[in-house]
């Protein structure tokens, strides 16, 4: 069957992203060990008895939704660092979402995540010939709101009470979009940045 979003791997200076697969399991586990970052209430990263069922709910969303889970890998180490993902594929319309991103502690805030949506943006719009790319995010996850907005995407708005939280809290989540005729200036901030 024919997707319009194919299982590719995209490689740059500082990160390799791969097609997320089971063997990836005890990698996936340990990097999400380095800051225990399950435990951050207002994201979801699996804890290492969730890893599996993590890896398993990917590939059923690649299945039978089209999306594209991927190993994140520090291209320096060959660690596998975290994990990102092309999801809420909407075909007809050529949008996708980018999400489900985390990674270590020890490579957050570097140039591997500023590269990492580099090369994903660049194969939507260039490649994929995506008309919008979403990114979603908890209200109260700051950090990656602001480093949504440095990367040139713009807020679309707040969905409130969009979700159920796996502790029960309803979730307002914030909606940033980057559309095809912001790519340019947006791929020349991220070039400019990995540059710096």
């Amino acid at each position: 069957m024919s997707r319009w979003i194919e299982p590719v791997t995209l490689e740059g200076e500082h990160v390799r992203l791969v097609p997320l697969t089971r063997e990836h399991e005890p990698a996936l586990t340990a990097a999400a060990s380095d800051g225990e970052l399950w435990k951050l209430w207002y994201t979801f990263v699996p804890s290492p008895d969730k890893t599996r069922g993590y890896i398993e709910t990917a590939l059923d969303m690649r299945e039978r939704l089209g999306a594209l889970p991927f190993a994140v890998i520090d291209a320096k180490t060959g660690d596998v660092v975290g994990s990102t993902r092309y999801f809420n594929v909407d075909e007809a319309n050529r949008r996708l979402e980018i999400g489900h991103t985390w990674y270590a502690r020890r490579v957050q805030k570097t140039a591997l995540n500023s590269e990492a949506k580099l090369l994903l943006l660049t194969h939507a719009f260039e490649k994929l010939d995506a008309i919008a790319v979403e990114f979603r995010t908890h209200f109260m996850n700051h950090a990656s709101r602001t480093a949504i907005a440095r990367l040139g995407a713009k807020q679309d708005g707040i969905l409130r009470n969009h979700q159920v939280g796996r502790d029960g809290v309803l979730r307002d989540t914030v909606v940033f979009s980057i559309i095809q005729s912001e790519w340019p200036a947006v791929r020349a901030n991220l070039t400019y940045r990995l540059d710096r």
